[in-house]
């Protein structure tokens, strides 16, 4: 749907604003807000990072516990995300409560309306100036010197009420079909998983002669399969532990936990070590199985992620704490390893096996005590290829829905840019 213009225009004398309508004032954001520095500790209320969600604002309920003081805040104060990865974190608040961490949190002026003064920071070419701007190598922040100093629109209060109505009402129906899209790749993914957790321990037969496999969470599998541990058929060899000063930004790439991207070796920012430090016995290979043995669990956790090595990948190196599977060809197939760390019965005996409370680690040796159900080297082609099939149609369906996300997303910013620097006037929008 296009918008239309506002009647006139004048010269902002701000490059990235451009014109804005004749009318509207440009002024620094420290004009239109006040930081807020008092200290407090309303433990009833504590706001996170992680309890904002990016570019949206949107408040995320969580139980984890936060300690030491922080901003106290009001209903209608603003908290921003100061550091460069959590930008796009604006929560304008709904209650009293405490600041904990690094957030600027302001409070807009009479003459501001906080819910557009909200879309003025989630604005894309805001936080990109302000990304700019942050300073630090660790940690980069920006800083409320520069933050306060961005020049933004201040309409008439009516108009700022407006835009904000209309935007509060417009993203909503773009966050609607973005959680639809959402669901759409939760079912997928639960589809996705069913097929690969029935045909590994199960095979391909429906009408197979079973037998009893011993154990409980098994049940029953094809008779002549063999039941054992991984390790009859496999070896997991760990990673180098390489000297913390051989790191640097040149040279080899090192495979870590943080590369591994659930199937995908991601490594665009791996830390690289000097040929002269590489150890031939981690060298990797085109089509290699490596697989995360420490860190978090669960859904997006680092244990037990894995990805398979791409000849774009090499050459690479593998850290310690990251494991290479080798199987004997007699026996197993890598790309059915593949399909078996998948399962949700592999898992979970790796759940039982980890030790460790901040971080998990699980060892080579505990992970090759995993019992799994072996079928013969030629059922094993046949069930990996049904496999790559079946996968690869909800794998293309999951892009096609991530895809639709990303156009909707990318609509979002844009009207939300358009509509609080004056690009498209937005005040005889119909309230349906």
């Amino acid at each position: 749907m296009s918008y239309p213009r506002y009647p006139k225009y004048k010269a902002s004398g701000v490059e990235w604003l451009g014109d804005v309508p004749e009318g509207w004032e440009v002024k620094r954001l420290k004009h239109n807000v006040r930081l807020l520095t008092g200290k407090t500790d309303r433990r009833d209320h504590p706001v996170a990072l992680e309890n904002i969600e990016g570019w949206s604002g949107r408040f995320i309920p969580t139980e984890t516990a936060f300690e030491g003081e922080g901003v106290a805040f009001d209903t209608g104060d603003i908290l921003f995300g100061k550091l460069r990865p959590y930008l796009a974190k604006a929560y304008l608040a709904g209650f009293s409560g405490e600041a904990v961490g690094d957030f600027h949190v302001m409070r807009p002026s009479v003459s501001i309306d906080g819910r557009f003064a909200q879309y003025q920071i989630l604005n894309r070419e805001f936080i990109a100036i302000v990304d700019g701007s942050t300073f630090g190598s660790k940690m980069p922040r920006a800083s409320w010197e520069f933050v306060g100093g961005m020049k933004v629109t201040k309409p008439p209060l009516a108009e700022q009420t407006a835009i904000a109505e209309f935007l509060d009402r417009e993203t909503a129906k773009i966050d609607d079909l973005v959680a639809e899209q959402r669901r759409l790749m939760e079912l997928l993914k639960e589809k996705r998983q069913a097929v690969i957790s029935h045909a590994v321990p199960k095979g391909l037969k429906p009408h197979a002669p079973m037998k009893p496999s011993g154990i409980e969470w098994l049940g029953n599998v094809p008779d002549g399969w063999v039941i054992g541990k991984l390790g009859y058929a496999c070896k997991l060899n760990g990673g180098f532990a390489f000297a913390a000063g051989d790191f640097g930004t040149d040279g080899v790439a090192v495979v870590k936990m943080n590369n591994l991207k659930r199937g995908i070796l991601d490594l665009s920012e791996a830390a690289r070590i000097p040929e002269s430090s590489c150890n031939e016995s981690v060298s990797l290979l085109e089509g290699d199985l490596v697989w995360g043995m420490s860190g978090s669990t669960g859904e997006t956790g680092s244990l037990g992620n894995f990805a398979r090595v791409q000849a774009a990948d090499l050459p690479c190196q593998l850290n310690q704490r990251v494991g290479r599977f080798k199987p004997d060809s007699s026996k197993l197939d890598l790309d059915f390893i593949e399909q078996v760390i998948q399962t949700p019965y592999f898992y979970e005996q790796i759940m039982l096996l980890v030790t460790g409370t901040a971080q998990y680690n699980v060892s080579s040796e505990q992970v090759q005590s995993c019992i799994f159900a072996l079928p013969s080297l030629s059922e094993q082609t046949v069930i990996v290829e049904f496999l790559k099939t079946e996968t690869a149609k909800f794998d293309t369906l999951t892009a096609e829905a991530q895809r639709a996300i990303d156009l909707l997303q990318e609509r979002r910013t844009a009207l939300i840019s358009a509509a609080v620097t004056g690009q498209i006037d937005v005040r005889q929008q119909p309230r349906n």
